[in-house]
């Protein structure tokens, strides 16, 4: 999947008002955690999900494991919070052309 600056720029936008829906809790990274994720991918198609850590790596392993396990699109990270983008079968949300 392939987005342009001016589509993820409008996601941006659109995200900037939600709250993160998902929260990584002790364990971290869970198969709870993932299938939460994408259920909440498939309800919203752009959520915000909060990483707790100071580790930089950590979190951007992490990140990583979220997008390849739920083929989503990281639209950004803010500090400890991820954006991420996924259409779903209804398309919710319309995309400005390419």
């Amino acid at each position: 999947m392939s987005i342009s600056t001016k589509q993820k720029q409008f996601l941006k936008a659109q995200a900037h008002s939600l709250k993160p829906i998902v929260q990584l809790g002790a364990n971290g990274l869970t198969e709870g955690v993932l299938a939460e994720i994408d259920s909440a991918l498939n309800h919203h198609e752009l959520i915000k999900v909060k990483i707790p850590t100071d580790e930089r790596d950590l979190k951007k392993t992490i990140i990583d494991a979220i997008v390849r396990e739920t083929q989503a699109f990281q639209v950004q990270t803010i500090g400890h919070t991820v954006i991420l983008y996924r259409p779903s079968e209804d398309n919710k949300i319309e995309l400005p052309k390419k």
